[in-house]
């Protein structure tokens, strides 16, 4: 899926979606109910955990170099665990602040804990069902519309922002 931009005022930072699903259509569903409930920032899908830590951390355009995000994170991904890319996104100093939602089919109370303990913000176990799973990415749009995210002024200082 390619990446999605909202068009941007001169001068402005909105924060950034990075999603990092390895399904694409749960991604496109994701995708579609952000955007249905009026979140119009910028979204950068990876379909494997390489190319979204690799975005995150060293592109120039990703948020450790050019902040704010919020980070909608599988745990099941072909190449990694996205309990590893958690463990890199809170142990990035420039990233430790940033909001992670765990997005998974996973509802293991081991790995919910894990998640929690390693700095998840948020977590969600996808329903099987399709009208139970399109019904919790609803809720998850709204959500996503009034949360604030914290985001780097010019001299690195946290500062507050927002995802809507």
């Amino acid at each position: 899926m390619p990446e999605t931009h909202a068009p941007l005022p001169p001068g402005s930072a909105p924060v950034s979606i990075v999603m990092i699903e390895d399904d694409e259509g749960h991604a496109r569903l994701i995708l579609k109910n952000i955007r249905r409930a009026g979140i119009t920032n910028p979204v950068h899908h990876f379909l494997d955990g390489t190319t979204g830590l690799e975005f995150l951390i060293n592109d120039a355009r990703g948020p450790a170099r050019n902040g704010p995000a919020l980070v909608l994170l599988d745990l099941n991904l072909p190449d990694m665990s996205g309990i590893d890319i958690l463990a890199r996104i809170k142990g990035t100093e420039e990233l430790r602040r940033t909001p992670v939602v765990v997005l998974t089919t996973t509802d293991d109370k081991v790995e919910i804990q894990r998640c929690y303990d390693l700095g998840c913000n948020v977590y969600i176990t996808k329903p099987v069902n399709y009208e139970n799973f399109a019904d919790a990415v609803r809720q998850l749009g709204l959500f996503l519309s009034v949360i604030q995210i914290p985001d780097l002024d010019e001299s690195g200082i946290v500062r507050g922002g927002d995802a809507g």
